[in-house]
């Protein structure tokens, strides 16, 4: 506990004096810290991915390839606008802001430190389920405005993941919230003495993954199969918004790592380092596990992502709810810490036997 509280003090709500100032200062930090920490996602995923497959990655611009994503981004912004003739130009043109808005609001409540966010909302991780179910949207009017059937298609597809994936990810955290009794994001990880990741090891599991499905990334990334629909929902895009929709794509993984770095990890808890080191590193550690997840497994089909949602999570999901509120009934909270070997054995045996009654399915599939 001491350890724990190594940096104790709390910013105020109205740090660093006055509801605007701490307003301005915080977007400006949010935006900063969104877009530098996107770049060096972007490189460091090129970079491992291109290890992961032997080979070297980008290495051209800058010393070790460090200047990849400014030179894409230059190269995004001197390319050709071009705007489909038959599309509804009013919904083409405003799917990127729609699709890009909501993974940035995200951070309004995601704690960099005690008390250091932009507001400390009591419903705070509702909040962000709610906020982060809007960015289908964008997709979907991304999909229709370009009229392009490949694009409908990957669209369609991007709403059917994200109405699939959602219950089970809501159910995942519901564990979490049981435990610290509270819905604010800040409260979560200040009752946290030990990361919820011990007393919750299948809820992590099942966020993780509905996660990444959610914000499509492989091996769910069924809405951009270019070996069945080209480019999906974004083929007709080019120039600055298709960089939008690419800048949403880790603009959203840094959105799930942090999320779960604050559910599962602690947040910006730790001994000796400063809080926000220790969050950063917490992010980096998740971005790793999504990356190296997306270049080992390859794409599933579609019917095996529907399934997996359906068939597999959403049943977990409900399990670890109804183990984690007869716990937290029958147990103090002090007491809590006795479960965690209980909790990781109920997670091996549960994966186990579900391994054993469902099946993706395999073959050949006509649709």
């Amino acid at each position: 506990m001491a350890i724990f509280n190594y940096y104790p003090q709390t910013l105020s709500p109205d740090w660093p004096g006055g509801y605007w100032l701490h307003w301005g200062v915080f977007v400006v930090i949010i935006m900063a810290f969104v877009l530098a920490m996107v770049m060096g996602f972007i490189y460091l995923e090129r970079r491992g991915i291109g290890r992961f497959q032997v080979r070297l990655g980008p290495n051209r611009a800058g010393p070790l390839g460090i200047l990849q994503p400014v030179a894409d981004a230059i190269k995004v912004l001197i390319k050709e606008d071009i705007i489909p003739a038959k599309g509804d130009k009013w919904v083409y043109w405003l799917a990127p802001v729609v699709a890009f808005v909501p993974a940035l609001m995200i951070f309004a409540v995601v704690p960099f430190h005690d008390g250091a966010l932009l507001v400390d909302l009591n419903i705070g991780i509702l909040y962000v389920v709610a906020v982060s179910s809007v960015g289908v949207v964008g997709i979907f009017m991304a999909g229709w405005g370009s009229n392009n059937k490949y694009s409908l298609i990957g669209a369609m597809r991007a709403v059917a993941q994200m109405v699939s994936y959602e219950i089970p990810l809501a159910l995942s955290i519901i564990g979490v919230v049981l435990i610290a009794g509270s819905l604010s994001m800040n409260s979560i990880v200040e009752a946290q003495d030990i990361p919820f990741i011990l007393l919750q090891p299948l809820g992590f599991i099942i966020y993780f993954l509905a996660a990444c499905a959610e914000i499509n990334r492989t091996p769910f990334d069924l809405l951009e199969a270019e070996s069945e629909i080209v480019a999906g929902f974004h083929i007709e895009y080019s120039g600055m918004k298709f960089a939008m929709f690419y800048l949403v794509e880790y603009c959203e993984v840094l959105a799930i790592s942090a999320i779960i770095t604050t559910l599962f990890l602690g947040g910006w808890r730790g001994p000796l380092l400063p809080p926000f080191l220790w969050f950063l590193i917490k992010v980096f550690g998740v971005f790793f596990l999504i990356f190296w997840v997306r270049s080992t497994i390859p794409r599933l089909r579609i019917d095996q992502v529907m399934a997996f949602a359906w068939k597999c999570l959403l049943p977990l999901a409900l399990i670890n709810m109804v183990i984690t509120g007869i716990e937290v009934i029958a147990l103090p909270p002090a007491l809590l810490w006795t479960v965690i070997f209980l909790n990781l054995g109920i997670m091996v045996v549960l994966v186990v036997l579900w391994s054993k009654f469902f099946r993706l399915g395999g073959g050949r599939v006509e649709v």
